[in-house]
This record gives C-alpha cells, structure tokens and sequence, in this order.
C-alpha cells in the first residue's frame, strides 16, 4: 500500500517521489516465472522495492549496492538500492540477435513481430544495422511485387486516417487478403521527434487479425514519405501483404514523391479550400490518378458536391496522362463511411483498365529506375559524408 511506502522511506530519509519501482509479489501467482521480466524493468531505476516475498529477487538475479528491509505488519519491504542484473542474468535474459536468414524466414512465414523489427532495422542509420537491412531486403526481392500499393495524401486534417481505417476494413470484407498501412508521421525540426500517432484513428484495423500498421517518422525526409518507405513496401510485400496504404504527411502543392512507389495515388481534398485556380497548379494534382472530397456530410454536402465540380473542370485543363486514364473526383464520408464502396470501385477500375493497356508493369519499371538512382545518389552521398578524412 501506498502508506506503507511513505513511512518506509520516511524512516530511511528517501524521497518517496524519486524513481522507485514498486512490485508487490504477494498478489502474482507463478511470481517466479515474471521474476526476470521485473528484474530487467527494474535495471537502471535508483531503488526497487519488493513486497510480500522479497527473497524472489535474488532468485531472479537482481543485485543492489545497498539493502534494507522493512516490516509492516506481516507485510515484508526489501529495497534495494541502485539496482542491476548480475552478468548470468543478463547473459540468460539477454534477446537473441537475428542473423538475416532468421528475418527472411520470419518474413516470409508472415511474422509481423519479425516483419516490425525488419523494418526498424531498415530505418536505422546504424552502418552495421544497415548492412544487415541490405542482405534482408534483397533476399526478400523476389517475393515481392505481388500486392497493389496505394498512395494516399492531402492536406492536414483532411481525414487521411480516419478514412484509411474505413477503406482497409472495407476490403479485407470485400476481397479478404492482408493489409498493410505505412503511415508516416512528421517529425519536429526542432526536437527531431514524431507522436506516430495516426495508428489511435484506425480504431478497426488496429484489431484486424489481417491488417499490419506501423507509423514511421518522416525524419527529415521530403515529399511527404519516410526515408526507407519505398524498402518497407518490399518487406511487407514478402510478409504476404496483398495490398499496401502509404499514407503520406500531411502536404501541400509539390510533395509528390509517394506517386513514385505506388500504383494508385489517391488525393484526398477538403471542401472550401480553394476556387479552380488551385486545382490547374501543377504538383500534386497532375500526378493524382484520383481525387476524394472528405466530410462530405451534414451541412456539408452541397460544398463538397460544388468542390468536386470545380476539380473536374480544373482537370480537364491537364494534359491527358502517359496511363491513359482520366482521374475521377468522388464525395464521400469517412468518418460515416459513405460513399467508401464508390471510391474502392475506382481504384480497381483504374487497375484493370492499366494491367490492359500494359501502363501497369511500365509505371513499376520506371519507378524501379527512379529508386536506383536515387539509391545511388544516397550511397554516394553517405560515402562522402562517412569517410575518415572528411
């Protein structure tokens, strides 16, 4: 209890707000089975106390600079002060280091714990942990390219999560297979940090049995994607994953770059932001194979019905694209789910309507050039930046 806690360290003289971790062992059946999982929590706190059985700690490894005890009642109180896992400890408990061969493997058995500490290991700038990602993603290669990979963007706030989570529960329903949502998150230019928290919108999916999320931070990175999407999209292709979401950062006119490694780029627009004039700009709205108006509800409907004719006319304007194809502008709501069945129909319109006219296998070509080069460009730059002498 609480009070028993504060008139320990009262007694002792400690602070009963610095950081102590406090296990009661008296209430955890099989105590001795979870003793090396508290025992490694407890490493690197200042003091750990131990109530109801306190010998458990030794059993479990732990070892302290210093040792009291206390009793309150028949309550026993041990703590131990600047704790630490002896080296037995430490070598028994210590995680297994995966060899490439354990991450394919894992990867290809469809292990999305595997798949997830691939994917950290790609997006790591450690030399070491890059060598290792290259072996991965290469062998992974030739199980990939066997999904249809979705780009999803627009504005901030325009509900990009919320209608993800309607669009990935829709098709798993519809079609079945696996999904999988790389969802990147912008990171702070001040504090190099991101929340990752667009996964907290996708309420559904999040539990979806067949469904993988995994936010990443977009570092730096320009265009609105991460720095290894593009290596990310091949792992999850490999873990069996039959459709892929990339869903960008929230952008504005020219962060284009996740139309260079998806088959369908989706634009999704918000209602009263702009006349015609912001829909001939060239950027994102020439590369876009379809364009959505969100919250098109309530109040909102006629808006939203108004801003999807001023899009059509605007497109109209561009040039007829190297596909063949002529972008739609559909209203829908993700947020009631309206309208979600129209859009998906138009995704797989236009994926027939490319694999026909053989546009398909040219875009996956051209983007494959596009990332080695750009792939050249990092290696050479990171040689430089790297080299002793510099």
């Amino acid at each position: 209890p609480r009070q028993t806690v504060d008139a320990m360290f009262r007694r002792w003289g400690l602070d009963p707000d610095g950081s102590y971790l406090g296990i009661s062992m008296r209430r955890w059946p099989g105590f001795e089975q979870k003793a090396p999982l508290i025992a490694a929590a407890a490493d690197g706190y200042r003091g750990f106390v131990l109530t109801g059985n306190p010998e458990l700690a030794e059993s479990a490894g732990l070892r302290a600079a210093r040792s009291r005890r206390y009793w309150s009642g028949d309550l026993a109180c041990l703590l131990l002060e600047e704790p630490r896992l002896d080296d037995a400890a430490r070598r028994r408990f210590a995680r297994r280091r995966l060899t490439a061969a354990d991450y394919v493997e894992g990867i290809v058995k469809g292990n999305v714990t595997i798949l997830g500490q691939a994917v950290t290991l790609v997006e790591s700038t450690n030399p070491d942990h890059q060598a290792i990602a290259q072996e991965v993603i290469e062998k992974c290669l030739p199980f990939s390219g066997n999904s249809i990979r979705i780009g999803i963007s627009g504005v901030p706030g325009a509900g990009k999560s919320t209608s993800i989570d309607e669009f990935g529960i829709h098709v798993l329903e519809r079609t079945g297979g696996k999904l999988a949502v790389l969802a990147i998150d912008p990171s702070s230019e001040k504090t190099k940090g991101s929340i990752l928290g667009d996964k907290t919108r996708m309420e559904k999916l999040s539990v979806h049995p067949d469904s993988f999320i995994r936010p990443s931070p977009s570092a730096g990175s320009l265009g609105g994607v991460a720095r290894k999407t593009r290596e990310t999209i091949i792992l999850c292709e490999a873990a069996g994953f039959d459709k892929i979401f990339v869903e960008t950062v929230g952008v504005g006119q020219s962060e284009t770059a996740c139309h260079s490694m998806v088959d369908f780029f989706l634009v999704i627009q918000l209602a009263g932001t702009g006349d015609e004039l912001q829909g001939i700009k060239r950027g994102i709205m020439e590369m876009a194979d379809g364009i959505v108006i969100n919250k098109c509800d309530g109040d909102n409907v006629d808006a939203c019905h108004l801003a999807a004719r001023q899009f059509r006319n605007a497109l109209h304007l561009f040039p007829m694209p190297e596909s063949g194809w002529t972008p739609k502008v559909l209203c829908y709501s993700g947020f009631y789910g309206l309208g979600i069945r129209e859009v998906w129909d138009m995704i797989y319109e236009y994926v027939d309507f490319v694999k026909a006219n053989g546009y398909f296998d040219h875009r996956r070509a051209e983007q494959a050039k596009y990332w080695m080069y750009e792939s050249i460009n990092e290696q050479l730059r990171n040689g430089f930046y790297n080299h002793p002498t510099i």
